[in-house]
C-alpha cells in the first residue's frame, strides 16, 4: 500500500519546490500539489500531467500523456516566451506572468519553467 504525505506536498511552494524533488515525486504526490505539474520530454511530449493541471484545464490526463503539449494542451504557450526557451536555453528556473487563453477565457498565472541537463524532464508549473 502506497503512503503519500498529503500535507508534504500541500506545503510544497509553487517558487520553492526543486525540480529534482518532481523528477522523483510519484502521480500521488504530484496530484496533491496545489498548483499545475507539467513533465515534458526533450521533445515536448507530455509524460507527466497532475490532477491539478487536469481540472483547471479541463483536460483528462490520459487524452494529454504522450501528446506534444505545445500542440495540443499548451497551444497558447507555443510561442517564443514559453515553448521556445525549453529549445533555446539549456538551463532554467524562472517565473513569468501569463495569460492563459486556450479553451478558456483569458487567465491570468504565473509559470514557473524548469530545465536542466540533469534533469528527467522539463517542467512547466502554472499557479492560479
Amino acid at each position: 500500500m502506497l503512503i503519500v504525505d498529503h500535507a508534504a506536498a500541500v506545503g510544497e511552494a509553487f517558487d520553492m519546490i526543486s525540480p529534482v524533488r518532481l523528477d522523483v515525486a510519484n502521480d500521488a504526490f504530484l496530484d496533491a500539489l496545489p498548483f499545475g505539474v507539467v513533465g515534458l520530454s526533450d521533445t515536448g511530449i507530455t509524460e507527466t500531467y497532475n490532477a491539478t493541471e487536469a481540472l483547471y484545464a479541463g483536460l483528462q490526463r490520459q487524452t494529454v500523456i504522450g501528446q506534444p503539449f505545445f500542440l495540443m494542451a499548451g497551444v497558447c504557450m507555443n510561442n517564443f516566451l514559453v515553448a521556445q526557451r525549453f529549445e533555446d536555453e539549456e538551463v532554467i528556473d524562472t517565473i513569468i506572468d501569463y495569460v492563459l487563453t486556450f479553451r478558456m477565457r483569458p487567465t491570468p498565472v504565473k509559470l514557473r519553467l524548469l530545465k536542466g541537463p540533469k534533469l528527467l524532464r522539463h517542467y512547466l508549473l502554472i499557479q492560479r
